[in-house]
């Protein structure tokens, strides 16, 4: 198939465009390289299946795809919140740009959609039929509502224009490629940890989160898209649950790093916990994921490692 990735050159748009590659399949990367890098695909260049577009999908695209990955958004809080406005068209005009090139190409689509509709949740873990907790004028809102509406626009192609949708609610990720400025926690750890310096922690780092390495995200993408009936939207995450405490500690282990743990003030509308119930991702897809955090984390450091000496 001929298959377009919006974001292709981000942390999981890479991993997802290698997978889709190694399958056989023509791959169109897009991205507008805002936070996404030509580094991340530098050495998919010369496949012969790949194609690299430089374009940002707040403008229409005109191209013929079988499948569309819909993953252009920035999607950590120092990058989102840098220019809120342009998060939310990403997320809104993109979305509507996508969606009307699915429905003129007869494209399945599959959405990138994300945990922080959940926001700071009352339930736990996580469902999918669960209505979430935002706040819709605070600070995380540009990501967290722009996402609530790619949603809907999601389903109301869908159920109007029989658009075959796919939505999937990612959860906390990580693995190669991170951005190493992005600002999310284990990105933040890392980078810290291996430059010695204090690890910071927002909040009294009781709060939990769950992590899931970026090959069991992408595993899980895929076996969304080529599902032949299940719409979404489904949990994709690991429900294994640490504190992020828990995390620092295990990273300076991992590290052999001298950082000291320093506390700061918890940012506001911070999540207290984020865990995924994944039982639809078991039933429908036969999906879990495989990697512990400790191995993961490995696999990260290790990036990190190379691409800070450089």
């Amino acid at each position: 198939m001929k298959i377009l990735v919006t974001g292709g050159a981000g942390f999981l748009g890479s991993h997802l465009c290698e997978r889709l590659l190694t399958e056989g399949h023509d791959v169109v990367c897009l991205d507008n390289f805002f936070t996404g890098t030509k580094n991340n695909v530098r050495h998919l260049r010369e496949h012969a299946s790949f194609e690299l577009l430089r374009h940002d999908v707040t403008m229409p695209l005109f191209i013929e795809v079988d499948r569309i990955y819909n993953l252009a958004c920035p999607a950590s809080p120092v990058h989102y919140q840098y220019n809120p406005v342009k998060t939310i068209k990403t997320s809104v005009m993109g979305a509507i740009n996508m969606l009307g090139l699915a429905k003129r190409t007869k494209a399945r689509i599959l959405q990138a959609s994300t945990s922080e509709v959940y926001g700071d949740p009352q339930v736990h873990p996580q469902r999918e039929d669960y209505w979430g907790n935002v706040n819709p004028i605070g600070i995380r809102s540009c990501y967290d509502e722009g996402k609530r509406v790619a949603e809907t626009l999601f389903f109301d192609y869908h159920r109007q224009n029989q658009v075959d949708i796919r939505v999937m609610r990612i959860f906390n990720t990580y693995g190669p490629r991170m951005h190493p400025d992005d600002g999310r926690v284990v990105s933040n750890f890392i980078v810290q940890a291996l430059r010695g310096q204090d690890i910071t922690i927002y909040g009294d780092g009781s709060q939990t989160r769950s992590f899931c390495f970026a090959s069991d995200l992408i595993d899980g993408m895929v076996k969304l898209m080529n599902h032949p009936s299940c719409v979404g939207p489904v949990n994709v995450g690991n429900p294994v649950e640490f504190t992020i405490k828990q995390l620092a500690e295990q990273v300076i282990a991992l590290t052999g790093s001298k950082s000291k743990l320093v506390t700061k003030p918890l940012p506001s509308d911070d999540p207290k916990q984020r865990q995924p119930d994944i039982s639809l991702a078991r039933k429908e897809l036969g999906w879990e994921p495989k990697v512990p955090l400790k191995d993961g984390l490995v696999q990260t450091i290790a990036y990190f490692e190379k691409l800070l000496a450089v």
